[in-house]
């Protein structure tokens, strides 16, 4: 018999998406700038030191919200990758222009991208330099997902990791710092994914 949902650790998690969702809020519509953590537990209706409690510091929250973001990201990576079970460079190629199709329309990175120019670039620097939370959390979904997905036994783990962090570094570059049409991103990320995947297997 499945043990019955603990009511109290349902609660906590709502109230946590609600906390993470009044701060997306206020970052799109106003920058990271303007969240701080008094405004965030009034508009979600709590006291600060139950946000404390939950979330802990302004930069925790921070990375909780990048993280959320990123796991929607993730899945759907996953599941592009799962439309090609019989081809792993287009799955790896479509993943990519998921990433940078949807990055295009997300609001939050729009609004971070936005303040790249301005003072208000306190969120920044943990979406594009830190290793975590996007570019380790990145590889550690990928990798195993390409090994499900697509075995792959000729390419050692080693390889496999370099591969996907080719195709993860690419694509971030090209979503966090676009000069052109997304079109000639893919072009370019295909190009380079399709060359580094034939060496791995030739032989």
């Amino acid at each position: 018999m499945a043990e019955a949902p603990n009511f109290q650790t349902e609660m906590r998690l709502l109230l946590r998406e609600r906390m993470l969702d009044a701060a997306r809020d206020v970052v799109v519509t106003e920058g990271w700038g303007a969240v701080n953590m008094s405004r965030v537990a009034k508009d979600v209706g709590i006291s600060r030191p139950v946000l404390y409690k939950e979330i802990g510091t302004k930069q925790a929250l921070a990375d909780a919200l990048i993280a959320r973001e990123l796991g929607t990201f993730l899945r759907g990576i996953v599941d592009t990758l799962a439309q090609h079970p019989a081809d792993p460079v287009t799955g790896m190629i479509r993943a990519a222009e998921y990433t940078l199709r949807t990055g295009a329309d997300n609001m939050l990175l729009k609004a971070v991208l936005a303040g790249r120019d301005s003072s208000d670039t306190t969120l920044l620097p943990a979406l594009v330099t830190e290793p975590e939370p996007v570019l380790g959390r990145a590889l550690a979904a990928l990798l195993p997902a390409m090994r499900a997905q697509y075995a792959l036994p000729e390419i050692s783990d080693d390889d496999l990791a370099a591969l996907a962090e080719i195709l993860v570094r690419l694509t971030l570059s090209h979503l966090f710092q676009p000069l052109g049409p997304r079109e000639r991103a893919v072009t370019q990320i295909e190009l380079v994914i399709t060359q580094v995947f034939a060496a791995l297997t030739a032989g």
